[in-house]
């Protein structure tokens, strides 16, 4: 599985202006709705701060993958955006969280959902990449070292 698969260049938001938790959620996904218009921003919402009820999803290191499942939907999709100042997304580690990597996957599709995940979660644990993507000053220029990211072995 690629990140590519289901990360496009229009769901990609180079500076994030949200400053609190809710806001990143309803900024990810406009750009998830505008990406994809069959689907419903107040639904993504939804989607979205169900899950963050269970748990915040900041895994730390500045990362954070908001994620959940939608019923009626066909394919598993994804928006990515960067934080320059950094959210209090009650990461594990306590720090600013900086890249989110919001993932919505159809409801019946436990084990594409966790592939994705681990995937994202692979990517992000290289420090890196992470500068690099906090570096980049474009949408395209982030989704190609996400490309270029994942498609090394």
């Amino acid at each position: 599985m690629r990140i590519s698969e289901f990360l496009s260049p229009e769901a990609l938001i180079a500076d994030l202006q949200a400053s609190d938790k809710q806001a990143v959620l309803r900024e990810m996904s406009a750009v998830l709705a505008r990406a994809h218009p069959s689907l419903k921003e107040d639904r993504l919402v939804e989607v979205l701060r169900e899950r963050e009820k269970l748990g915040s999803t900041g895994i730390g290191e500045g990362v954070a993958i908001p994620h959940g499942k939608l019923p009626g939907l066909t394919n598993l999709v994804a928006a990515f955006g960067v934080s320059r100042q950094g959210v209090d997304f009650e990461a594990i580690d306590g720090k600013p969280t900086h890249l989110f990597f919001a993932l919505v996957a159809p409801e019946n599709s436990a084990g594409v959902h966790l592939k994705a995940l681990a995937r994202i979660s692979r990517l992000f644990k290289n420090p890196r990449f992470r500068a690099s993507i906090l570096e980049a000053t474009s949408a395209a220029d982030i989704h190609a070292l996400i490309v270029q990211e994942d498609a090394r072995p």
